[in-house]
This record gives C-alpha cells, sequence and structure tokens, in this order.
C-alpha cells in the first residue's frame, strides 16, 4: 500500500522552508544555466524557454514525489552539468546538444529501470553520507557569517532574530529572521526590483540530431557528471537525514521527465542535496515524518518560476546577497548539526567519516567531477580498508 499525503501537516514553515529553498537554488545557480544554454547558441527567448520547462520540470516532480513518498524529495537542475556544457558546448549546433541532452537522460533512466545506480549507493554506510552532507553544507554555513562583511548591519539582524526566536519561538524562527531580512533590508533600500515585467516564455520544440562525436565527447560526460555530483549527493543527503525510499523510481522518474522534456531545453532533472536539506531541517516541522510538505511547497513555488520563466531570476536577484546567504546559512544549521553527530556516533566508522567531510568540505574538483564525489568515495575506500580483517599474531 503506498503512502498517502495529508494536508493537514501544511504548515507555514514549511512554505517558507520550499520558498527559500527555491530561493536559494535560483540565485546560487541560474546564472550557470543562462551561460550554459548562451553557449549552445540559444536567443534570449530560448533561454526563458529552457527555464521555464526547467521549473515546471522540478516543481511536477517534486510535488509529485514528495507527496507520493511522504519524503522531503525535491529535484533540481544540475548544476556541475551546467558548468560542463558552458565549456563544451561552444560550436556544437543546437539540434546536437538536445541530442546529448536526450541521451544523458536516456542514460539515467536505464540506470534506474535496470536498479544499478540503486545497488551502487546501497554500499555507502549512513556515517558516510550523513558526513558527505556535513561538508556540503559546510560552506553554507560559513557564508551566513562571512556575510558580516558584506552588510553588517543586515546581517546581525538577522543572527539576532534567529538566536531570540530560537529561545522563544523556535518553530517560526527561520520564517522571522527573513521577514527581518526583508525589513531590514527594505528600510535601507537595498532591494532592487527589476522594470520588466514577469512573462511566460513558451518553449520551443528542437529536433534533436545525434553524433557520435558529441555523444561520447559531451554526453558520456554529462552523465557521468550528473550522477556523481548531482544525484549522488542527492540520495545520500536523502539518506542521511533517514529517509529509506526507493532509490531506482527517483532515478527512473527524473530520467524520464528530463528525457521528454530534453527537446525544450529541460536539460536535466536530478535529485537536488543543498536545497533539499532546506526542507529537512527540524524548523520545518518537529516530527521528520511531516517535513515533506517542505520539498511540496518548494514544488509549487518551482512551479512559478516555470511559469514566468527567466523573470523570475530577476525577481530574486533584487535580494541583497547577504541576505540570501545568510537566510541560507542559519536555515542549514539544523541540518549541519544532525549530520555531524551522525556521521561521528559510530566510533568504527568514525575516521571514514572524518576523511569524507574533509574532502567534501575541500571542493576538490578531479576529471570534471566535484568534491561530493570523491568525498563518498574516499570514505567508501577508507571504510572498506580499515574493516579489512586483521592478521592473527603469532604466538
Amino acid at each position: 500500500m503506498r503512502p498517502s499525503f495529508a494536508l493537514q501537516h501544511l504548515t507555514f514553515p514549511a512554505i517558507v522552508a520550499g520558498f527559500v529553498a527555491v530561493l536559494v537554488g535560483y540565485t546560487s545557480s541560474a546564472a550557470i544555466i543562462f551561460q550554459a544554454a548562451a553557449a549552445a547558441g540559444a536567443t534570449a527567448l530560448q533561454i526563458g524557454g529552457w527555464l521555464s520547462m526547467l521549473g515546471l520540470a522540478m516543481g511536477i516532480t517534486s510535488m509529485g514525489l514528495s507527496l507520493y513518498y511522504r519524503a522531503p524529495i525535491l529535484t533540481a537542475w544540475s548544476t556541475p552539468g551546467a558548468a560542463l556544457l558552458v565549456t563544451s558546448l561552444p560550436g556544437t549546433p543546437m539540434p546536437e546538444t538536445i541530442g546529448v541532452f536526450i541521451f544523458a537522460s536516456g542514460l539515467i533512466f536505464l540506470c534506474g529501470v535496470t536498479g544499478l545506480f540503486a545497488r551502487l549507493m546501497n554500499y555507502i554506510p549512513q556515517a558516510i553520507s550523513a558526513a558527505m552532507l556535513a561538508g556540503i553544507l559546510l560552506r553554507f554555513g560559513m557564508d551566513a557569517f562571512s556575510s558580516f562583511k558584506l552588510d553588517f548591519t543586515l546581517t546581525a539582524v538577522m543572527c539576532l532574530t534567529y538566536l531570540l526566536m530560537k529561545r522563544y519561538l523556535p518553530r517560526y524562527a527561520i520564517v522571522l529572521t527573513l521577514l527581518a531580512g526583508l525589513a531590514s533590508a527594505a528600510l535601507k533600500g537595498e532591494i532592487h526590483f527589476s522594470h520588466q515585467p514577469l512573462s511566460f516564455a513558451p518553449p520551443e520544440f528542437i529536433a534533436p540530431h545525434f553524433t557520435l562525436s558529441t555523444l561520447l565527447g559531451i554526453g558520456v560526460p554529462f552523465f557521468v557528471v550528473t550522477m556523481a555530483s548531482q544525484n549522488a549527493p542527492g540520495i545520500a543527503t536523502l539518506k542521511a537525514a533517514g529517509y529509506q525510499v526507493p532509490i531506482s523510481p527517483l532515478m527512473s522518474w527524473t530520467g524520464l521527465t528530463s528525457l521528454l522534456l530534453a527537446p525544450f531545453g529541460g536539460f536535466s532533472v536530478c535529485i537536488a542535496a543543498i536545497t533539499a536539506a532546506i526542507c529537512m531541517g527540524p524548523d520545518v516541522h518537529p516530527d521528520p515524518r511531516r517535513r515533506y510538505w517542505g520539498a511540496a511547497c518548494a514544488g509549487f513555488f518551482y512551479l512559478l518560476a516555470g511559469v514566468f520563466g527567466g523573470a523570475i531570476g530577476q525577481l530574486f536577484s533584487a535580494l541583497p546577497p547577504a541576505l540570501i546567504h545568510t537566510i541560507a546559512g542559519l536555515a542549514l544549521l539544523g541540518t549541519i548539526a544532525g549530520s555531524l553527530q551522525r556521521a561521528l556516533v559510530d566510533e568504527k566508522q568514525r575516521e571514514a567519516a572524518v576523511i569524507t567531510f574533509l574532502i567534501t568540505a575541500s571542493g576538490l574538483t578531479l576529471l570534471g567531477v566535484g568534491a561530493a564525489f570523491w568525498g563518498l568515495a574516499g570514505g567508501v575506500i577508507t571504510h572498506v580498508i580499515l574493516s579489512l580483517p586483521r592478521r592473527p599474531q603469532a604466538e
């Protein structure tokens, strides 16, 4: 019997968590999507259509998967994959670019159908998954306090509000901190809205063209980077938070969605890690079983972003960077603390977890693959070696 969702579990903190997740997602990496689309030779209208498709795809999958499984399953575009496209696509005709998207999405769908990716992820101990998540989120936690250099007054107001509300109204701490930040920024005149009206950018169908050189030279690396640097951390984030959801169906649905939408510019739909963590903290709901509404609300805001296409990015860019960095870091404090606790609780896995945390937090990139993957790999290798049986000592 499949899980069902209950509307009474929807709370205002969950709505705010969903908004903050989408806010952080767009402001942190939307510029890379613009660059990737421009590298493919997309026009301004086509770029808006790409963002519309991505928003609609992430909205539908986030809401559908979260409500179906009653777990905070948030989807996202592949930011590492988009960064690879920025450097790989120049000179590639648009039909061949679409062919690359379809090819990579088909491989992801195949991984879901065959269960290969699920079997691989099952070998990763929870302590290592938790350490990887803590390493990913460390930068966001640090950025919250380095924002004092960007805007001391705004950051101080938000941090003080957060501490006071954690003491007196803990459930609404992030909500009230965001409102305090918005009020402070507005009073200081730091919110600058664009004069461009919100509008829907209609997606444009582009017939794909497949060539062996682009599929091997761009499609295979794009697939590997997306799986290693986006989907693997996303699944590990769910595991680290204690959500035991079936991996193969998630890969199948996200791969199928991007496969269908690739001709319209929906180049990737993956399992989110950083933004999903915002929807998994205790501020969303004290009961972890009811935090799925945070991701479902994020899906709703993604749908709005999809309807309004590229203009929504301008709306988010109106907010000062210090506000975005601070609210993201404070919203993730509980998740960072919980991840570190789960990573270090088992003494037998502690050293492997620390190595995972340090590699992930280092920002290491090798062979075009990001630090999260190498953190997982380093942690698993350490765990395997330290678990080898010892030779009996001669008497």
